[in-house]
């Protein structure tokens, strides 16, 4: 008799989204998706979206005039409170374009976006590679939603986000030594994971503009930077490109940057997170402590510098 244990994120049957509420791929070249997204424990955030309860945290949430007036933006400067600063960045109207190694590229306005979108509340750990932490409770969807709506050709290996360009109200992208707009990427393993999420949204609100408004990426069992901000565009690419922080400082930070307590920044250790609005100090943990859902994405890769 076969026995199956379900992952931390699977809900038993009974509970699943009917089979009738699926991907419909024309849907969303016309601007519209219908998606099947497993909700446990549907409690309503403030903004209607239903809460994922398969997300759960260990700890309190941050409030929200702390953890939005603590962020590393640095089109906006290099200190923490680039918090006024960001309100600069109009963020309406605004549109991303999808395309690259796909068979369904478009460009379309982000609040058709989200429309075509099965948005949900999750609540999410968020580590920085500077040690501090904070718990946000974030709005969006799956963005393994969207890699599947833009259907990936085989040749397709990584998903690149790229951030906006604008000089004129950002003032560190006046500095032309840095190869700006913002670049992150994923494999199309990572990005098909489901903790990879597409935010639009926190504490029950329409993202703070020093959060990446209107569109920003969580993955939260890899170090901060790796969320790409405020995002214009995202490609599907054959070959792994060089993103923005691999590029400035590469002995120190490297493409992958999982979380991992055991492997120090070459200028201070992982050991420990430090909470924000608390001070309270924990235990870094694996995949800062997602490994159970993630770590699987990894194998094959033991040569790979897996951690920054």
């Amino acid at each position: 008799m076969l026995i199956r244990t379900p992952r931390r994120w699977q809900l038993p049957e009974r509970e699943a989204t009917p089979e009738s509420v699926f991907l419909d791929r024309r849907a969303f070249l016309g601007g519209g998706v219908a998606l099947g997204l497993t909700i446990a424990h549907p409690a309503r955030a403030q903004n209607g979206a239903p809460r994922n309860g398969a997300f759960t945290l260990d700890r309190e949430l941050t409030p929200e005039n702390v953890s939005s007036r603590h962020n590393n933006y640095f089109e906006f400067g290099s200190t923490k409170r680039i918090y006024t600063a960001a309100e600069a960045l109009q963020t309406s109207p605004w549109t991303v374009k999808i395309d690259g190694l796909i068979d369904n590229p478009r460009e379309l306005d982000v609040a058709d976006l989200i429309k075509s979108m099965q948005v949900e509340e999750r609540l999410y750990r968020h580590r920085c590679v500077e040690t501090w932490a904070m718990a946000v409770p974030w709005t969006g969807f799956a963005l393994k939603a969207l890699v599947a709506a833009a259907g990936p050709k085989p040749e397709a290996k990584f998903v690149v986000f790229e951030s906006f360009l604008d000089p004129k109200v950002a003032p560190s992208q006046r500095q032309t030594w840095y190869p700006w707009p913002y670049r992150e990427a994923l494999t199309i393993a990572e990005a098909g994971a489901d903790l990879a999420f597409m935010v639009t949204g926190a504490y029950g609100k329409p993202l703070h503009k020093s959060f990446g408004a209107p569109l920003r990426l969580a993955v939260p069992w890899k170090y901060g930077f790796k969320s790409a901000k405020a995002i214009r565009r995202i490609s599907f690419v054959a070959q792994r490109p060089k993103t923005f922080w691999e590029a400035v400082q590469p002995e120190e930070y490297g493409f992958w940057a999982n979380v991992n307590p055991e492997v120090p920044h070459a200028r201070w250790s992982q050991a420990q997170d430090r909470m924000l609005g608390t001070g309270e100090m924990r235990p870094t943990r694996l995949f800062n402590g997602y490994a159970e859902d993630v770590a699987g994405l990894y194998k094959g890769l033991e040569r790979e510098k897996l951690w920054t």
